[in-house]
């Protein structure tokens, strides 16, 4: 097992009703696991969201809590349902309903990674499988469901800024042929998960930096997204996925030049979300 679930970073004193929060950056890769697993260190690393935790550490600073998983995605998908097991990956699971993310290996434990690569060579237990969701997923959700309600008490709603990363390859058909791609996919489920004022105000704070942005085209949005956000309830819920061109090399899995340049910029970006929840009163202060 990973040494633990997630990790929590606080501001010192919360000041906005957003919520940060990255869960598949983890890279804390258990030995037992590497050991089973048929792939190299690179290409298991495929499915990760390199450095997104990294990009958003400094939202604390801007009044706002960022939680990211430790557990790596082909461990574990935080952003599937916990009923989401794969019968041809677990044993014991029956074959239910279609469900086209199990169906395609990326249940809530992955049979594959990036470009449909398989991690293992033959099925692992249905024990080993509820152990990893009640060391992993279980911790996770509970303390981001803490976050919303902590978000809920103080400020009468909840803002939760789901952090991704996309393949730059993602992009290769979005939009019209010649137009220039997106740098940024937000997803509310097609309106279904945020309300459009929220949604419109997250869209302005990356367009002011310059960045393109796309919504639900090529990803709307998925377990979390759906589950958490209640717009009805004053909950809402925006996935955020980036293209990891602008930061890193996806073929080395590294940083490349631009990284803390980048990162400057979304330090703006993540200014003005974390803006988009606090109470008026504060906000006229501030300026």
């Amino acid at each position: 097992m990973p040494d633990s679930a997630y990790h929590l970073a606080r501001p010192k004193a919360r000041t906005t009703s957003v919520v940060f929060a990255s869960p598949h950056s983890g890279r804390n890769y258990p030995e037992a696991f590497l050991r089973r697993a048929v792939l190299d260190a690179r290409e298991i690393r495929s499915s990760e969201d390199a450095f997104v935790d990294l990009l958003y550490a400094d939202a604390p600073d801007h009044g706002a809590p960022l939680l990211t998983a430790c557990a790596p995605r082909a461990y574990l998908d935080l952003n599937r349902g916990p009923d989401e097991l794969d019968s041809a990956l677990i044993e014991g699971v029956r074959r239910n309903a279609h469900n086209p993310r199990i169906a395609s290996g990326l249940g809530v434990i992955p049979r594959v990674v990036a470009n449909g690569r398989y991690i293992y060579k033959g099925k692992i237990s249905l024990a080993e499988a509820h152990t990893r969701i009640a060391n992993c997923w279980r911790p996770y959700h509970d303390q981001l469901q803490t976050l919303l309600d902590e978000s809920n008490n103080a400020f009468g709603e909840a803002i939760l800024i789901d952090c991704h990363s996309m393949p730059h390859e993602a992009l290769q058909n979005v939009g019209p042929p010649g137009a220039a791609r997106p740098d940024v996919v937000l997803g509310d489920r097609f309106g279904a998960t945020a309300a459009a004022s929220v949604v419109e105000q997250v869209e302005a704070a990356f367009a002011s930096a310059g960045l393109r942005v796309a919504r639900n085209m090529p990803f709307a949005g998925a377990f979390i997204t759906q589950h958490y956000g209640r717009p009805s309830k004053q909950q809402h819920a925006i996935q955020v996925e980036l293209d990891r061109a602008l930061y890193m090399d996806e073929q080395t899995l590294k940083p490349h030049a631009d990284f803390d340049a980048f990162k400057t910029l979304l330090n703006g970006v993540i200014a003005e979300l974390t803006d988009i929840g606090r109470p008026e009163a504060q906000r006229v202060a501030a300026e």
